[in-house]
């Protein structure tokens, strides 16, 4: 009784802001377009058919147009991640291996672009890769070239804004697991003679890898269905989900296709969710049974 009354609170707070808001959106999803306040009608009967319920889901399915946007969102979502993991390991190996004292100060730069409002950040992009921002100012000033150079609204200034709103989320687990590494094993393997490139390609990278999985996946994910990045940054042809959602909301009107959308991008992000939840429940045993190593000491409370 007692553990039913203590899983009460995160129950209904799982059922009221994540089951019901998935449910309204499916039901809007088998819903028909239609003029009025809200814009829909009632999902049809079952007398037309499943394929008149399912309407909006075949059209995405039957439009290449919207499968473009998957395929896009996708892609630009692979590489953001792929570029904040590059970026996160150099990162976090330099805030694991420095001294106690300094890791506070260092996971605290990590995270300073969090104390800042996230359009802000966007808008100062915006000015530093205008025509006649200061990049473009450091390069004619420079003689490297005689016009303004296109850098915003380009795919060089969307992955930019990507890797930069989301490389914290890379960092923090990387970090997590470089703290906890046993570094006895990487003395041996120097003692031995390995080099350090040796060293981090056949112990380091093998023992971060539950950490870069989740560094990559937290990243992934939001990245599929960003919308703010793309829109401010990004080529004006770069058509992502996030995009084709907001149209259809917003400017067709078109509540249950948009509804369609979103539960199918929530669909193709179960696996990647799912998988992420595994890391996070295999790597949560292994730490139970495993002792700290002597890299980590108290220093662990410093990462969540």
């Amino acid at each position: 009784m007692r553990r039913a009354l203590i899983l009460l609170p995160p129950f209904l707070w799982l059922l009221l802001l994540v089951a019901a808001p998935v449910a309204i959106l499916a039901g809007i999803a088998l819903s028909e377009p239609a003029p009025g306040v809200p814009p829909f009608l009632p999902p049809v009967s079952l007398e037309a058919g499943w394929q008149g319920s399912f309407a909006n889901l075949l059209t995405l399915a039957e439009d290449w147009y919207y499968a473009a946007a998957f395929l896009r969102s996708l892609v630009v979502a692979f590489l953001s991640a792929a570029i904040c993991l590059l970026l996160a390991y150099p990162m976090a190996l330099g805030i694991a291996s420095a001294r106690e004292g300094w890791r506070v100060p260092l996971l605290a730069l990590v995270l300073l672009p969090f104390w800042t409002g996230f359009l802000p950040r966007l808008g100062a992009w915006i000015g530093l890769l205008r025509d006649g921002g200061w990049v473009n100012g450091v390069l004619m000033g420079l003689g490297l070239t005689e016009a303004p150079v296109p850098l915003l609204y380009s795919d060089a200034a969307l992955y930019l804004g990507m890797v930069h709103a989301y490389l914290p989320f890379a960092v923090l687990p990387l970090t997590a697991t470089l703290l906890r590494r046993d570094l006895s094993v990487e003395e041996a393997a120097a003692d031995l003679g390995a080099t350090p490139w040796v060293v981090f390609r056949t112990v380091t990278l093998p023992l971060s890898l539950p950490g870069a999985a989740a560094a990559f996946l937290l990243v992934f994910i939001p990245a599929a269905g960003e919308f703010v990045i793309p829109e401010l940054l990004g080529p004006p042809e770069a058509l992502l989900v996030g995009r084709a959602l907001w149209g259809e909301f917003f400017q067709n009107r078109d509540w249950p296709l948009a509804a369609a959308l979103a539960v199918a991008l929530l669909a193709l992000l179960i696996l990647p969710i799912r998988l992420f939840q595994r890391l996070e429940d295999d790597g949560g045993s292994r730490r139970a049974a495993s002792p700290p190593s002597r890299s980590s000491g108290q220093s662990l409370d410093m990462v969540p």
